[in-house]
């Protein structure tokens, strides 16, 4: 009341929110509709009250403008009014309190009305209450809405848009939450506002420490700008609640470098406020048999992801390739990855082809700053994962180790990642690590086997059981492969080519045991070991032979594979040639009619390469 015996009626502006409204005042209210019990109001475009029946002076029509009491603001948003009709008023409107409510403050204020400006990146419906994933720059939190069991709360709100929630902040289940009065869909500047906020916000925020690598490696420090590039998507897909999916080649190598990042990820998840729930929404880890993203292996993830998008309210995934990725085979699930607009990135050491990058956002591969092979994949997702959450570093730093020696890394950096883990891991028990792998892998098919690879790379809670598991897998990988090279070497060829090198074949279909290990790609590389050792220092080529694929292991002659591949591929019509691999070891697959040709095609090639 004024000094001249006016009374003060607010107008409630458009961005004001709950915590923007106080009891004992009085506001302009717009009649929205009626009840049995009374009749409801919009204070503004975005809060909604009642006026009981027993506090109604006049009769409404839908829309009129009326002036109302605020009696209570009770705990679920719900506001209690009563209808006033003054004589004689002045009108003064309410702007919006600035509000520094962040997600990350909620904690501090369980039991306590709030606001917040956030991102909605999660519609999840459950048989009660609706649940919205919402992000801000500080971090992730959900918001529960009720109307009725199982019903959708607020329809409009979709994923995606940046809303105005208000609500009191819970504990349910152990689990911070917003019991949501009320959510309101940002519009015009108030969206851009928010928008730029958090996008600005997080893009700092997901900027990578920039940490020394933990050997010396030129190659390394090359590729560290494109690293970062690649931590940061992937950071800031944790930071805004985008599910990511890992692609990577199922051996030692593609493994250790899958696992440190998968290590790394859950462990941010947690420290930004996920739990083991959300890591499972989040996070997906999965093996692929071949060097690079079949079609297969793209139409069961959009198959996971869209019905997760459906279903979950889930926004799309980032991709990331491990280990393969960086080759044109790639590029047919690139193109339907494409058509959902589903980013992703590379973090590989195969010969690259440059038409593959116009798919990618990043793509981090050796041979760009002059190296190969040999800095392996595992040396660079270890190197990532610590980019990624620095506090990993502790349980992944033998990775690299594991994989230089699974990989047969002969570059320098394969030395001084042993001599990193030498006080826990020798060369030996790194080799074993790598071997389990491969084995336990094997038997996985298209499983990850998150908890036993674990185990297997020393990073589960039981380093015994570590130990045993290592040492039985080891032994009973060893024997199938001393069973299969026993069945397989009486059976090899060997032949002297044009460039000085001798080449051995093996036809591993049918002078090997199918279906189970070592696989035909293993079993050529042990079988090559040994023609190796028998023919120190002279050039040596092994080609396991299919019926419809080439298996190519090397030393000492200078082929580049995919070019191979290439030029078959367009010498040899009908012949269905593809593959690849390293410039000195991979594979070729063709149409099985074909074999012969293309088998002689490519030896002739082969003896055309220079010799060590």
């Amino acid at each position: 009341m004024t000094d001249n015996g006016e009374m003060t009626v607010y107008r409630l502006g458009a961005p004001c929110g709950l915590s923007d409204i106080e009891e004992g005042n009085i506001y302009e209210a717009k009649v929205q509709g009626f009840a049995n019990f009374g009749t409801f109001v919009y204070l503004n475009s975005r809060i909604k009250g009642l006026v009981h029946k027993s506090n109604i002076k006049t009769r409404h029509t839908e829309g009129e403008m009326i002036f109302v009491k605020v009696l209570s603001i009770r705990s679920n948003g719900n506001i209690d009014l009563q209808e006033v009709v003054p004589t004689r008023y002045i009108l003064e409107t309410v702007t919006k309190k600035p509000s520094n409510i962040r997600l990350s403050e909620l904690r501090e204020r369980v039991g306590r009305q709030v606001t917040v400006d956030v991102e909605v990146a999660q519609i999840k419906q459950t048989s009660g209450p609706t649940i919205f994933t919402v992000v801000d720059e500080t971090g992730t939190e959900d918001a529960a809405a009720f109307i009725e069991a199982g019903v959708r709360a607020y329809p409009e709100v979709q994923l995606g848009d940046m809303v105005s929630v208000s609500g009191e902040v819970m504990m349910r289940n152990n689990r911070l939450q917003i019991e949501v009065g009320n959510i309101t869909v940002l519009t015009g500047d108030e969206r851009e506002a928010v928008e730029r906020r958090i996008e600005r916000a997080i893009d700092e925020r997901a900027m990578p420490e920039d940490r020394p690598f933990m050997v010396e490696s030129e190659v390394l420090e090359l590729l560290k700008p494109e690293m970062q590039k690649v931590a940061k998507i992937i950071r800031k897909a944790i930071f805004t609640a985008q599910p990511i999916i890992l692609r990577h080649h199922a051996d030692a190598d593609g493994i250790t470098a899958a696992v440190a990042v998968e290590r790394a990820v859950t462990m941010l998840i947690r420290a930004s406020g996920g739990d083991p729930d959300t890591e499972s929404h989040l996070f997906k880890r999965a093996p692929s048999k071949a060097p690079f993203y079949e079609i297969e292996d793209v139409t069961r993830d959009l198959d996971f992801a869209l019905k997760d998008f459906v279903r979950y309210g889930q926004k799309l995934p980032l991709i990331l390739m491990m280990d393969n990725g960086s080759t044109e085979e790639d590029e047919p699930s690139y193109r339907m990855a494409r058509i959902y607009d589903i980013p992703i990135v590379v973090v590989d050491h195969h010969h690259p082809d440059e038409s593959t990058d116009a798919f990618l956002e990043a793509h981090v591969n050796p041979y760009h700053v002059g190296g190969d092979f040999g800095v392996t994949a595992g040396m660079l997702g270890a190197e990532l994962a610590r980019m990624i959450y620095p506090e990993v570093e502790d349980a992944i730093r033998h990775f690299p180790a594991v994989a230089a020696v699974g990989d047969r890394s002969e570059a320098p950096e394969r030395a001084r990642y042993l001599d990193l883990v030498a006080d826990t891991y020798s060369e030996e028990e790194c080799k074993e690590i790598a071997l389990a792998l491969d084995y336990e892998q094997f038997w996985l098919r298209f499983n990850d086997g998150r908890e036993i690879v674990k185990d297997i790379l020393g990073i589960g809670p039981d380093h015994e059981r570590h130990r045993k598991l290592v040492k039985l897998l080891v032994s009973e990988a060893n024997a199938a492969i001393e069973d299969q090279l026993s069945a397989s070497m009486p059976h090899v060829t060997e032949q002297d080519l044009p460039n000085g090198s001798k080449l051995f074949t093996i036809d591993v279909e049918i002078y090997a045991h199918r279906f189970t290990f070592p696989p035909p790609g293993k079993t050529s590389g042990e079988v090559h070991d040994i023609l190796c050792r028998r023919h120190e220092g002279s050039p040596v080529v092994t080609l396991g032979l299919g019926p419809d694929f080439v298996v190519i292991r090397s030393r000492g002659v200078m082929m580049n594979i995919p070019r191979m591949v290439r030029e078959l591929r367009e010498e040899i019509v009908g012949g269905g040639v593809n593959g690849g691999g390293h410039l000195v070891v991979g594979s070729i697959k063709f149409v099985e009619g074909m074999r012969e040709t293309v088998i002689g095609e490519l030896i002739t090639k082969i003896g055309e390469f220079p010799a060590e």
